[in-house]
Parts: structure tokens; C-alpha cells; sequence
């Protein structure tokens, strides 16, 4: 069972390339699933093909009913999983019987993603202009492209010297589809990316062989916990009141691209979103007084 467990998460990170961590999500889901399905089959389960219908809608009346149930958001991920899982194993044919067809995921309200005002954003931007050390060159020029291409926080530390055009005008960044798309840069980030590849980056670098552009500070390359480090701590001292992630500067580039008259089919493009629908929860998100005070000033 282990054997196809193994295949499956395989197939997703080669068919849809998942990031570790949502593949490190659907193991343990799916782990956790086995686990119970395993305490309360009064044996021990050989095969897939074992597991039941009953078995399913038991684990989901379980989750909701324990002593501390796991909210909807979470049950609809894992019984995502598992349904996701139960049709893999029902193409390769090593279930005749997908047992989730009839299981229904519990109703979870769509909440709209967090957003920046252009004022947050803006002093977010400003927290590293303290000097000019190799650190600061590195985090002002991070920031920016965070906020100004909208990309996700794979994307940014992934980026490697070589996805840059020679005038530093313009990256290259593969879709999760595995095409890449071109990302233009505004004037001041191409400055700031010239100056830190000038004098911030080789400071940092301790070997020459290392191709990423964004570097700690053993010259390695930048990890996805320590850019979401970075921005917590620039995010506290420019006095921000909310949470602040790599995520939020991503909603906030497409809410602030819509309200300056962007096309979301460009907005789409940048993001790397697959399906337009996906783009289209932007739409939905009011825009604040503030928000709309700064975009009638730009």
C-alpha cells in the first residue's frame, strides 16, 4: 500500500509539479487517512481495494466529531487528498471501485486573500533603506520584486543569474504548467537589481559555482523560511498590524494591478495562473478608501 502511496505523490510532483511542501501535505494526509482506516478495520488492510465507502464517510464523521475537530477548511483538504488519491489508484486500475464518488467535502466559505494598502506596501518597501550593506541591497531588491511581479516565494528564491536579461530588464520564471513566462521589471527594480548584482551579491557569495540570485549569509541560496523571515521582520519594523507573508504581497500586486486598470488576463499571465478563474477572486475584493485615495494620486 506504501508502494502506491509513493507512486501517487511521484505522479503529482512529475504530472502537476507540487512544491514539497504541498506533497509533504498530501503524505501526511493521506498517512493519517491509512493510519485510521488501518485501527478500525479489526485486521490489517493488504490492499487499497479494502478500503470502503463506510471507511471513508467513518473517518470523516471522526474528524468532525473528535474531541477537537479539525476545521472545515482542513476536512475539505483531506478528503481533497483522499479523493484525489482513490481516482489515481481507480486509472491505473488497481481499485475496480472508487469508494469516494459519493462522498461530499463539508462547505467551506471562500475567504478573500489579504491585502496591503499602497501606503503598507510602500513602508514595507522603505524598511530596509537603512544602508547600503550587501543585506539590505539584497532585502530592498527581494522586496521589490516580491511586490512588483507578484510571484510566489518558490519562484523568487528559484531565481538563478541566468533567468535575468542582460539589461536586467526583464526574468524568466517556469509556470507550474512548465513553460516560462517573462516578467518585466520597472525602472527602479532594474536599478536596484544592478546595484545589488554590483555590490551586494558578491560580498555574499562565498563560492563562485552558486547561480542563485538571492543569497544568505553563508552564500547559499536564500530558503523559502528565511525570505518569509526576512519580510516578518521588515513587516514588524515598519509597524504593519497584519500578517505579512510572501503571499500577501503576491494578492496585494494583483489587487493594486486591477485598480490602476490592468487587464486580468495580463494579471493572469504574471501570476502564472492556469485558469482565469483562479485571477477572477480579485475581482471580488473591495477596494479600501485608502486604496482608492492612492491609485486617483498615481
Amino acid at each position: 500500500m506504501e508502494e502506491q502511496l509513493v507512486a501517487f505523490l511521484s505522479h503529482l510532483e512529475r504530472e502537476y509539479r507540487y512544491s514539497e511542501n504541498t506533497i509533504a501535505a498530501y503524505r501526511n494526509d493521506l498517512s493519517q487517512f491509512l493510519e485510521f482506516v488501518e485501527s478500525h478495520s479489526g485486521s490489517k488492510l493488504t490492499t487499497w481495494s479494502a478500503v470502503t465507502a463506510d471507511s471513508v464517510e467513518t473517518y470523516l464523521t471522526y474528524m468532525k466529531h473528535k474531541e477537537h475537530p479539525y476545521a472545515s477548511s482542513t476536512i475539505a483538504r483531506k478528503v481533497a487528498a483522499i479523493k484525489s488519491f482513490f481516482n489515481y489508484l481507480t486509472a491505473q486500475g488497481i481499485v475496480e471501485e472508487n469508494p469516494t464518488l459519493d462522498i461530499d467535502s463539508p462547505k467551506v466559505k471562500k475567504r478573500l486573500p489579504q491585502t496591503l494598502s499602497f501606503a503598507e506596501v510602500e513602508r514595507l518597501l522603505e524598511a530596509p533603506m537603512g544602508n547600503n550593506s550587501p543585506k539590505n541591497l539584497r532585502d530592498l531588491t527581494l522586496l521589490n520584486i516580491l511586490y512588483e511581479t507578484g510571484m510566489r516565494v518558490t519562484e523568487v528564491v528559484s531565481i538563478q543569474i541566468d533567468d535575468l536579461s542582460p539589461d536586467r530588464t526583464m526574468l524568466s520564471s517556469p509556470t507550474r504548467q512548465g513553460e516560462a513566462r517573462e516578467i518585466p521589471l520597472e525602472e527602479n527594480t532594474t536599478a536596484l537589481l544592478k546595484e545589488y548584482l554590483a555590490e551586494g551579491r558578491p560580498q555574499l557569495a562565498k563560492d563562485k559555482v552558486e547561480k542563485a540570485l538571492f543569497l544568505n549569509h553563508r552564500g547559499e541560496k536564500l530558503t523559502r523560511q528565511g525570505l518569509w523571515l526576512i519580510i516578518k521582520g521588515y513587516a514588524r519594523q515598519a509597524g504593519l498590524n497584519t500578517e505579512v507573508t510572501p503571499h500577501t504581497l503576491r494578492h496585494s500586486f494583483a489587487v493594486h494591478r486591477l485598480s490602476k486598470g490592468s487587464k486580468l488576463e495580463d494579471i493572469q499571465r504574471l501570476l502564472g495562473h492556469a485558469n482565469i478563474s483562479t485571477t477572477q477572486i480579485y475581482t471580488q475584493m473591495e477596494t479600501s478608501e485608502e486604496l482608492t485615495e492612492a491609485t486617483t494620486a498615481a
